[in-house]
């Protein structure tokens, strides 16, 4: 019998800068709820910052059945939050195979976000490396908070989203490509495509 792995449905969202607050305040009083009360919901993250007027909306589920069910809920969530900001809103879906975090985030950290691909047969030696090696080392560090990693085997993308207490430890801290080891990532050809900085405003993510 297989395991379950955790799903994590990214909702990259753009608006005006000047509507950004009542997104934001949207997400918390209505789309939190409303998500949280989903079967399966293992909760959700909001992170603004990266550009003027972006976000990204994260919904945690406890497997791909369960984020798949919610599909037409967030469809629906997205668009309206789209609607409200008079922006843009589009999504991806990838597996967490790793999830690390050191206790509960209160809003304000800063997280980052790198987005890498991989040759498709090496996703699971780079997310090996991530969570064996990686990780160990970045829960050293002043000011860790939480590594993630999302992965689409299917495509050989993946993202590291590593978050720390302030700025300052996010500045201070190596780069995921830095703490994996250098032939893991030369035989995955791997390629960092963006990294980008954001805030975290909430999150109630956890692994069950």
């Amino acid at each position: 019998m297989g395991v379950t792995v955790l799903h994590v449905r990214l909702h990259l969202i753009t608006v005006d800068p000047l509507l950004l607050g009542e997104c934001v305040s949207y997400s918390e009083s209505e789309v939190r709820p409303a998500v949280e009360s989903q079967p399966g919901s293992l909760g959700m993250s909001l992170l603004t910052g990266a550009a003027p007027g972006g976000a990204l909306l994260e919904t945690f589920w406890a497997s791909y059945a369960a984020m798949k069910a919610t599909e037409k809920t967030a469809e629906s969530l997205r668009g309206e939050m789209a609607r409200r900001g008079r922006g843009t809103a589009a999504v991806e879906c990838y597996e967490v195979p790793v999830f690390e975090r050191e206790g509960a985030l209160h809003g304000g950290e800063a997280a980052r976000l790198t987005r890498m691909e991989v040759k498709r047969p090496t996703v699971d030696d780079v997310t090996e490396a991530f969570g064996d090696t990686a990780v160990p080392l970045l829960t050293e560090t002043t000011g860790f908070d939480s590594a993630l990693l999302f992965a689409d085997p299917a495509s050989g993308h993946l993202i590291s989203e590593t978050v720390w207490r302030d700025p300052q430890a996010r500045t201070a801290s190596p780069s995921v490509a830095a703490v994996i080891r250098a032939d893991v990532l030369d035989a995955g050809d791997c390629v960092i495509r963006a990294v980008d900085d954001y805030r975290m405003v909430f999150s109630s993510a956890r692994k069950a």
